[in-house]
This record gives structure tokens, sequence and C-alpha cells, in this order.
């Protein structure tokens, strides 16, 4: 009874996770490659948090200028901003100082992202 009472224990231990994932900081300026059905692009973003999970910013790339808003919950980012009335949103993730995922463009297609945090 005892033996089974530990294997229970221990596979109850195994279910929880041994750290709490934390909420990850994303300001700062973004040097993204972008890969889209109009081709390749290196788009910057540059971030800022609203609070912990709201951000602002603005973007800047072959689309042209625009203002950006944004969430981050945990390691989980989605950034969106119109450009010639067209949204356009970034879904990805974010690991330390890189960020990859996949874009929405309007009517235009998807495409996918990666980048990097400037130091």
């Amino acid at each position: 009874m005892k033996t089974r009472l530990l294997l229970i224990g221990l596979m109850l231990m195994a279910l929880v996770p041994t750290h709490a994932q934390k909420q990850v900081n994303v300001k700062g300026t973004w040097n993204m490659e972008v890969e889209s059905p109009m081709g390749k692009g290196t788009p910057v973003f540059v971030l800022n948090h609203v609070n912990e999970t709201t951000l602002d910013g603005t973007y800047k790339g072959r689309l042209g200028e625009a203002p950006v808003k944004g969430t981050v919950k945990l390691n989980v980012v989605h950034l969106e901003f119109t450009i010639s009335g067209g949204l356009i949103e970034y879904d990805g993730t974010v690991d330390g100082d890189t960020m990859k995922g996949k874009i929405k463009f309007s009517t235009m297609g998807d495409g996918t992202f990666s980048g990097t945090r400037k130091k």
C-alpha cells in the first residue's frame, strides 16, 4: 500500500512543472527577416510595453511605416498594424532575444518571420 501511494505521489509530481514560465519582456528594436508571397523583407519593429501584456510600437519596412499594437502572454506574442487599409498580423513566440512565427498579410496571403533583438 505504501509503495502504491509513493508511486502515485511520484506520478503526480511529474505532472507539475518544475519551474513556472514567466512573462517575457519584448521591449526593444527587433530586426526581422520575412518570407512572404511578395518576396523577402527585413522590417524593423520598435516595441514597448504599455503594461505587462499590452504592447505598442512602430513598424518600418517594405510596406511603409505604421504604428503597432500587440499583446504578449508568457512567451506568445501578437503584433498587428494596418498599411493601405490592410491588417497585417504577426503571431509567434519569443525565446530570449529571438522571435519567430507566422504572418497574415490581409488578403495577400501568409508568410513567416524570424528576428533578433538589437543589443
